[in-house]
């Protein structure tokens, strides 16, 4: 099989969006519902939609997926998911079997960053963290190009650390699936911003419709802003400290924030070791750069497709 047509799955926790490339060219892209809980009709629904992409541009291509969680060099089998009905289940057997071809898979974050690392926001760029903020919190590294992995398939998953430098109001912080408390998804996805302001002020508002409040002038959704732009940026000052990246690159639905991109780094500084002869030298010194996704909510189906990039 020629891998010039390229087919990439994001298998989100809220949807599955598929594309088909040839070379680099995007010719068809598809969406549909993710089956919550239902791990068969999950996998059908992948494959399907890998049928459908090829029925409409009437070839075949190369398949690769990009899930929200790994799969265990060790078992075969799904581990860390956020979508939990994927976990223990052997996914790439499942679709390789029901799709009679080869399937690539790996997290949707790693696919994201190399998508981002490539061509996007961060080309060029010659470490970068892609971070994930949406139903969920990970992350994907790139250093020269390459995606990091790590032995236990874990490397960026910055959401299962503990909020850094806490508060006593936020302490132990809010139940994670992954069974410990305060994790870094539960303050920072989409998600537990909605928790977090309805628990504040009895509202259960999304977090587009918090922005527009804030936008508006109402006083309890910007309170709300800026204690999330706070908690992003002692998030991401833990990941300069020991990552050093070149760029951050932003995806997910928090992304599409656009006062990120000014406040946290201006708040970050604080938290980042960067000290001189009078201490700590705000706004000085951090080259590092925030950035919104170039390639927006396709980073992920993007990097998927090209899993089958160099051959």
């Amino acid at each position: 099989m020629s891998h010039r047509v390229r087919i990439g799955i994001d298998l989100g926790g809220t949807k599955i969006e598929g594309i088909l490339l040839v070379r680099s060219d995007e010719i068809v892209r598809l969406r549909v519902p993710t089956p919550r809980d239902d791990y068969a009709a999950t996998v059908e629904a992948v494959a399907s939609l890998v049928e459908s992409l090829e029925g409409r541009a009437g070839t075949r291509g190369s398949v690769g997926v990009g899930i929200p969680g790994a799969m265990s060099s060790t078992t075969g089998l799904v581990k860390n998911a956020n979508s939990v009905w994927l976990i223990g289940k052997p996914l790439l057997a499942d679709l390789q079997r029901r799709l009679m071809r080869d399937v690539r898979i790996t997290n949707d974050a790693n696919c994201f960053a190399v998508s981002e690392a490539s061509d996007g926001a961060a080309a060029g760029a010659e470490v970068v963290f892609g971070a994930i903020v949406g139903t969920g919190v990970g992350a994907g590294i790139v250093v020269r190009g390459q995606v990091l992995t790590g032995p236990n398939s874990i490397a960026g998953e910055w959401g299962h650390n503990p909020l850094p430098w806490p508060r006593d109001e936020e302490r132990p912080g809010p139940l994670c699936y992954c069974g410990r408390h305060g994790c870094i998804e539960t303050f920072l996805s989409g998600p537990g911003l909605t928790k977090d302001f309805a628990q504040r002020t009895g509202r259960h508002e999304l977090p587009p419709d918090i922005v527009t409040s804030a936008a508006d002038g109402d006083t309890q959704a910007e309170a709300e802003l800026v204690q999330y732009e706070e908690r992003l940026a002692r998030g991401l000052a833990s990941i300069i400290n020991v990552l050093d990246p070149t760029v951050i690159v932003l995806g997910g639905g928090m992304s599409n924030i656009d006062r990120l991109y000014v406040n946290v780094p201006r708040l970050w500084d604080r938290y980042i070791f960067n000290r001189g002869p009078q201490g700590p030298a705000p706004h000085q010194g951090i080259p590092t750069r925030l950035v919104r996704a170039q390639h927006g909510d396709s980073s992920g189906v993007r990097g998927a497709a090209w899993l089958w990039g160099s051959e």
